[in-house]
């Protein structure tokens, strides 16, 4: 017997129905689903120190389970004292069983983890169904140990969605039970 994860199992069961019968798709095709989640750092200090990037690196790896990869700079500016191809921030792309294992995880643990949490503003999305927002501190996912992170870094995280508009995102990560604020 083979593992799914709980949201995919979610996602086949109760989402696509509820998304089928609210907006009339007549195929399950059809129905929107959350196609990729990007985890982004951008880490303008480490251009004086190394040691940040590999730190940032070992973080991404534990709260995902895969290896990020670290985005390097496009060209030389000399007021930040940046020179082209020097290491800046760390990317990951999850798709599949490890994209549905740390929505549930973002959704259920870690999120509620944040401080004085009253849900994420819906003014994320970007006109063609996706979705993004930032978290301050990465060290709300309890991946992450404290004694151990030596600076504390945000993360941009990106939901990319196969919805053609907002409306349809926005019901698609509702079904998920994602915690918006209500207005």
């Amino acid at each position: 017997m083979s593992y799914t994860p709980r949201l995919r199992k979610q996602y086949s069961e109760e989402v696509i129905p509820a998304l089928q019968k609210q907006f009339g798709f007549k195929s399950v095709m059809r129905v929107p689903k959350i196609e990729k989640i990007i985890l982004s750092q951008g880490i303008g200090e480490a251009v004086a120190d190394k040691k940040i990037i590999d730190g940032a690196l070992e973080d991404i790896t534990a709260i995902t389970g895969q290896k990020p990869i670290a985005t390097v700079s496009k060209k030389d500016v000399s007021n930040f004292k940046l020179r082209k191809g020097m290491p800046i921030g760390t990317k990951v792309t999850l798709r599949g069983d490890n994209m549905y294992e740390f929505l549930d995880r973002l959704i259920s643990v870690a999120l509620p983890r944040t401080r004085d949490f009253k849900g994420v503003p819906a003014r994320g999305f970007d006109g063609r169904g996706n979705f993004n927002m930032g978290v301050k501190e990465h060290i709300i996912f309890p991946e992450i140990d404290i004694d151990k992170v030596n600076k504390i870094l945000g993360m941009d995280i990106t939901f990319v969605t196969s919805a053609e508009s907002d409306e349809e995102a926005k019901a698609l990560l509702d079904a998920f039970k994602f915690p918006f604020t209500k207005k």
